[in-house]
């Protein structure tokens, strides 16, 4: 077992709020900055494998630049100008390969950017590479990824959580202060609760998602990541906000989460109403894992909220409903990789016929798990089964929402552990599917209502000294509710 958490001295250790304050006032550059961020990939990368691909030069030149402008008396372009990120590789670039970890698209760079990435240039945020996945998006532990598994630091034997495992593992190592993930069923929030992050999953349709590969597009969204509430809060406010690009972006002012932060950071939650929900509170989940979410539940009572149980009957359906929705939209939006128009082509020799190539560009260009969900999606799909299965698929997330609007009548965020387990060993789940999309069975119904949700750190397991994680959920465009509760219960933990 190896173990590679974050340098306690030194540039890398330092949060992403202070290194700003650092670069702003000029006491520090921000290629400086940047360098001895790019110093510690080169140091732990290949044991790691979080970063697929490293952009040295680009990042420094957008280093430089917002030095420049520094120099020049300008003001900051943002709260976070001059320091680094690390960036999800489903998120396009033009100066960078994008390939969702697939060899499908291997080496394709993207003629334009995402609406995201075009933000974090505009916010002066260096970008110091694209971070390991599974293939698309789709998995929970980075097993899936085309280019090998990232490891998790506090254990390189075990998962660092997926599908966005290379960003939580690049912060937790001291490889980035900063990163982008996206979450589809979990993908932002899993990781971090198994590396002792942050993430967070705003509201559906309040970050674009013009430029992010699409999984599944009702349920895909890009979300901020950082190693404190503040942090992630002051990277969400460069991110959100509404997009002519996206069809599904909503035009509405961006929630105060970066005021919300430094309120919760007071400690004081007087008058918060928190519900636990009672298909939450398992047997059989990690005896480590609810010890941490119970201290929790009583340090924020501790704090001033008044907690409630809730019940949310139909999430004990959660997961048969988003495993045929899921697949669904992945079939439609994937069979655009056909090997005709880009990404990988196969068997193009001149003796094939167009048939022939698209399906060995695609039994050469997809993955186990990828193959797996087109087709359990076009068999949900195909003519006789669309009723029976992805129609009362769609009802029951109809319930799951229901259910949420109901308990938020009662209360203002819930809470709950945000996996049953800590990190599992690379392979252990492998064979496995179903235990695999267990694991993610706290975050899926999320998604599926469209609202917003954070993990927080909860402390180290005591019965595998792993990170836990406790998840904040708060209503649709109630995203600064999540900040509050989240800064304030961090603060509570570090006093």
């Amino acid at each position: 077992m190896s173990n590679l958490t974050v340098p306690a001295e030194g540039l890398t250790s330092l949060t992403a709020a202070e290194l700003a304050e650092k670069i702003h006032s000029r006491e520090i550059t921000s290629r400086e900055v940047t360098q001895a961020f790019l110093d510690r990939i080169a140091e732990t990368n290949e044991e790691l494998n979080s970063f697929l691909h490293v952009g040295a030069e680009e990042a420094l030149a957008a280093a430089d630049a917002v030095d420049k402008a520094l120099d020049a008396g300008e003001e900051p372009a943002s709260g976070l100008a001059g320091v680094p990120l690390a960036l999800k590789d489903l998120l396009v670039t033009t100066d960078a390969p994008t390939t969702a970890a697939s060899k499908m698209l291997e080496g394709y760079v993207s003629p334009y950017d995402a609406t995201v990435t075009k933000r974090l240039r505009e916010a002066g945020i260096p970008i110091l590479g694209k971070t390991n996945l599974d293939e698309f998006a789709m998995g929970s532990s980075n097993e899936n990824s085309a280019f090998g598994p990232a490891h998790n630091p506090y254990d390189t034997e075990r998962t660092p959580g997926g599908s966005g495992g290379g960003t939580a593992a690049a912060l937790a190592s001291g490889q980035a202060p900063l990163g982008i993930g996206t979450d589809t069923g979990g993908s932002i929030r899993q990781p971090a609760a198994l590396t002792n992050t942050v993430g967070v999953k705003p509201t559906y349709g309040t970050v674009s998602r013009y430029g992010l590969i699409a999984a599944a597009s009702s349920l895909d969204q890009a979300g901020p990541c950082g190693r404190t509430v503040l942090d992630t809060a002051l990277l969400h406010e460069v991110i959100a906000g509404h997009d002519a690009f996206d069809a599904t972006s909503v035009d509405k002012p961006v929630a105060p989460v970066v005021a919300a932060a430094r309120e919760g950071a007071q400690g004081d939650l007087s008058g918060v109403k928190m519900g636990l929900i009672k298909q939450f509170e398992r047997d059989g989940w990690q005896e480590g894992v609810m010890e941490n979410y119970h201290a929790a539940v009583d340090q924020l009572r501790e704090q001033g909220a008044e907690i409630i149980e809730v019940d949310c009957p139909h999430f004990d359906d959660a997961l048969a409903a988003y495993y045929l929705i899921m697949p669904c939209e992945v079939s439609s939006n994937l069979a655009r990789f056909d090997g005709m128009r880009y990404g990988l082509r196969a068997g193009d020799d001149g003796s094939h016929s167009a048939e022939q190539v698209m399906s060995q560009s695609r039994a050469e260009g997809f993955g186990p798990e990828v193959k797996r969900r087109i087709m359990l999606g076009t068999y949900a799909l195909s003519v006789g089964y669309y009723d029976a299965y992805y129609l009362q698929a769609q009802r029951v997330r109809t319930l799951i929402a229901q259910d949420f609007a109901r308990a938020f009548e009662q209360v203002d965020v819930l809470v709950s552990p945000t996996t049953p387990t800590t990190a599992f060993k690379l392979g252990e789940k492998v064979e496995d599917p179903m235990a695999m999309y267990n694991f993610d069975l706290c975050t899926l119904p999320l998604n599926l209502a469209g609202l917003c949700g954070m993990s927080v750190p909860s402390g180290m397991a005591s019965d595998t000294n792993l990170p836990t994680g406790l998840q904040i959920m708060a209503p649709a465009f109630e995203d600064d509710r999540l900040y509050k509760v989240g800064a304030a219960y961090e603060a509570g933990r570090n006093k």
